[in-house]
């Protein structure tokens, strides 16, 4: 799915959430929200003067903007302001996405994928696996001999339900997840490198979405992004049983690519030296 219909998935997306949840009692956009209603997204490979007004009209529209703020109750993609402020450019003819609208593109991982990449003349296997439930099954006994596990925690996502469970966290589900994968017979052997992504977000919404509210358990200050960090790092670390294994941490933001470049520089080095060890050459 390309940028062009993402805009139009996240705003079909809150059209949908304003009229289901009732944010405002007047909702003046009806007309705007049928021409985005009318859009069918797979075949969408431009966007007319209409559609694009329609979008910007809805994007300011107090309704829209409510259910924006109300996103954490219903399952909306952490991009969608990014592309909805910018869909003038987006829908220009001569639009070429950029690096950054690339790596903001979030497609869900179905089954297993392998990628294989070369980092400073070492080949690395990665395989990407989907952590949905119903995605789990297809791979959770499929790797008996895997050198590192890399979690991925999003932090933007403690105040946040499952697509699958409306009344479930997302964060409780990806803890006891966690827990799962790092005391399953399979692993015992692997390292596990903790990825905290999404910094950023965690930064914005802490801001006004206290963690208190949803981790009675925390005792730190409201407001305050390196309290709230510990807290959840922590969160990960206390499902570890053998305290004799060591869990390899990294804050991250996807979308930064220096960031990302220089946290993988550090997963090099500890899964080379790990492979050292194992073979006693350190």
């Amino acid at each position: 799915m390309g940028e062009r219909e993402r805009g139009n998935v996240e705003k079909r997306c809150l059209v949908d959430f304003l009229e289901h949840y009732k944010c405002v009692k007047l909702f003046p956009g009806q007309e705007n929200a049928q021409i985005i209603r009318e859009v069918e997204v797979d075949k969408v490979s431009s966007l007319s003067r209409d559609q694009v007004a329609a979008i910007k009209q809805l994007w300011l529209d107090p309704g829209i903007q409510e259910c924006y703020d109300r996103r954490r109750e219903y399952q909306l993609s952490d991009s969608a302001k990014y592309y909805l402020t910018d869909i003038d450019r987006i829908a220009m003819p001569s639009f070429v996405p950029t690096q950054q609208d690339v790596l903001r593109v979030r497609v869900p991982t179905t089954g297993i994928i392998e990628y294989p990449f070369d980092l400073e003349n070492i080949i690395f296997r990665m395989v990407d696996v989907g952590g949905q439930r119903s995605e789990r099954r297809k791979w959770i006994h499929c790797f008996e001999s895997v050198t590192s596990i890399i979690f991925l925690v999003a932090l933007s996502e403690y105040d946040q339900v499952l697509a699958e469970c409306d009344n479930e966290n997302r964060m409780e589900e990806s803890k006891a997840l966690f827990k799962t994968i790092i005391t399953y017979p399979w692993f015992l052997n692997s390292s596990v490198i903790l990825f905290l992504n999404k910094k950023d977000l965690l930064e914005e919404k802490i801001m006004y979405s206290h963690l208190i509210s949803y981790f009675p358990e925390y005792t730190g200050p409201k407001q305050d992004v390196k309290a709230a960090k510990d807290f959840i790092l922590k969160l990960y670390q206390d499902q570890n049983p053998d305290k004799e294994k060591v869990i390899y941490s990294h804050f991250t933001c996807a979308t930064d690519t220096e960031n990302i470049r220089f946290v993988f520089a550090a997963v090099k080095d500890t899964i080379l030296q790990l492979n050292l060890r194992e073979f006693n050459l350190v």
